[in-house]
Order: C-alpha cells, then structure tokens, then sequence
C-alpha cells in the first residue's frame, strides 16, 4: 500500500515584477495559507518519506513555509522540472517513475495538472463529498492525501485511489477565502 499528498502550491504574488512566470513567488496569503496547511497536516500524524516537486520559485516558497510547519523539515524534496506546469499524463510519469523504497510520497506543483491527476486517479462516484470539492476547484495551497492499493510505484493506474483528506486554506481560516481574484 502506498499514499500520496498532493499540494498545490500557495497563492502567487500576480503584482511581483518577473520576467518569468518560473519565477512568480508568493504573496502574503500565500505565506499564511501554506503554514495554516503545514500545520494541520502536523496534527493528522501523516507519514512522509519524500517529496518530489516543481522548482518554480512558488512552489520551493511554499515549501520552505509549509514544510517546518508541518514538522517536516528532514523529509527530501526532489525537485523534477518536469512537474512545472504539467499535465496529468506528466505527472502519472513522474509518479510511476518513484523509488519503491518510498512508500509516502508528497507531489507539489501547479493546476490545472494536479487537479487532473487527482481525478484521474479517483474514480468519479456521486457520493463522493472530497472529488467533488476538487471537481469544483483546487485551490492554492489545498492538500489532497490520496491511499493506492499497489505495492510498486509502477503499477499506478487511473481511477485506482481512495480520496482520505483534503484540506483548503479556507477551511481553516475563512478569512483566506477567495474574493474572485486570480487564482494561480
């Protein structure tokens, strides 16, 4: 059995002047947002064994807040610049293409991807309450913890994880809610 997190990263600065969206970093609901996340995710007690994310400048921001306040600060990032921008084929690649010997993995990056990814792997079912909040949306910062029935990273298949959590910003400070701006 393995599991798999999935972040997104935390709410970009739009106003920030860069050349590159690569280089686009957060803003300050970003910063809050992925602390309030890191923090909850410390009080589930999930185990981590690695995380493999986007280099983009929003995402490694997102970790240096998300990751001390989830009292992950020891767990390795490996950084795949495939997974910047990807799709959700990409991101399958990625995943299948991970150590056995990690048996918890994190992916961090950027939607629409990730949003597909997650519901390519969970089976569309009506009574499903977590797929529909991402079939809704994926917002900056939401961690999604996926359980898959396999024992080789390889053997990843769509429709072939059960959704256990999934968390937004605003679920724990309604202050972060969106107010129909742009959410990268």
């Amino acid at each position: 059995m393995k599991s798999l997190t999935i972040l997104r990263h935390a709410k970009s600065g739009w106003d920030a002047t860069v050349e590159r969206d690569f280089d686009r970093p957060i803003n300050a609901r970003g910063r809050r947002g992925a602390e309030l996340v890191g923090q909850w995710l410390k009080r589930q007690t999930f185990p981590l064994d690695q995380i493999t994310a986007s280099p983009a400048v929003r995402v490694t921001e997102t970790l240096d807040i998300f990751q001390p306040a989830a009292g992950l600060a020891d767990v390795p990032v490996h950084f795949d610049r495939r997974i910047y921008l990807a799709s959700a084929a990409t991101l399958l690649d990625v995943l299948r293409e991970t150590n056995n010997d990690v048996t918890h993995l994190m992916i961090s990056g950027h939607n629409p991807g990730l949003e597909d990814l997650i519901l390519m792997l969970v089976p569309a079912d009506a009574n499903d309450e977590l797929r529909a909040k991402v079939d809704e949306k994926l917002p900056t910062a939401a961690l999604a913890r996926l359980e898959l029935d396999i024992d080789d990273w390889n053997d990843l298949e769509e429709r072939s994880a059960r959704f256990t959590s999934f968390i937004r910003p605003r679920d724990l400070d309604p202050s972060l809610s969106p107010a129909m701006d742009v959410d990268d």
